[in-house]
C-alpha cells in the first residue's frame, strides 16, 4: 500500500506492489501523515485486486499497527475513497466497506471516476464548496 502524500491532504495509495514492496516504508509513510495533525482522506485509484491476500504475519502486524493508532485514525482519517469505474464491483465493494469501517474507524467511499473522488474529498475536507472547483 505505498502512499503519495505529495498533495496532502489528498493522500493517494496504491495497491499494486512489486517484488521488493516495503511495508516497513508504508507504515511510515501513514504515521508521517497522522503526525501532521491534520484531517485527510486516501484515494486510490483502483480497487483492490479480488486476489489480494496478506499473510497471517501482515495481518496481525496491520492489526497491531491499527490498534496503536486508532485514535489518530479515526480523527484524522475522514475516509478511504476508492475509484472503481465497474459498476457490479463498485456494489460488491459496498459490503465490504461495512467491515472495512470497523476494522480502520473510517469509511470506504465508492467513486466511479476520478472526478467524482475529487468531488467526495473536497466535501469531506472543505464542504461542498471546493468541490466544483477540484472537479474541473
Amino acid at each position: 500500500m505505498p502512499l503519495d502524500s505529495t498533495n496532502f491532504p489528498l493522500v493517494w495509495m496504491s495497491f499494486d506492489k512489486g517484488l521488493d514492496h516495503d511495508h516497513d516504508e508504508d507504515f511510515e509513510a501513514f504515521e508521517a501523515n497522522l503526525k501532521r495533525g491534520t484531517p485527510f482522506v486516501i484515494l486510490a485509484d483502483s480497487a483492490p485486486a479480488e486476489d489480494h491476500e496478506h499473510s497471517q504475519e501482515e495481518k496481525k502486524r496491520t492489526s497491531l499497527w491499527m490498534k496503536k493508532h486508532k485514535v489518530e485514525l479515526r480523527a484524522l482519517v475522514l475516509a478511504m475513497i476508492v475509484i472503481e469505474p465497474n459498476a457490479a464491483k463498485r456494489l460488491a465493494f459496498k459490503a465490504f466497506g461495512v467491515a472495512f469501517a470497523k476494522f480502520w474507524g473510517y469509511p470506504m467511499k465508492l467513486a466511479s471516476s476520478r472526478e467524482e473522488a475529487m468531488v467526495i474529498a473536497a466535501d469531506l475536507l472543505w464542504g461542498a464548496g471546493p468541490a466544483r472547483a477540484l472537479s474541473h
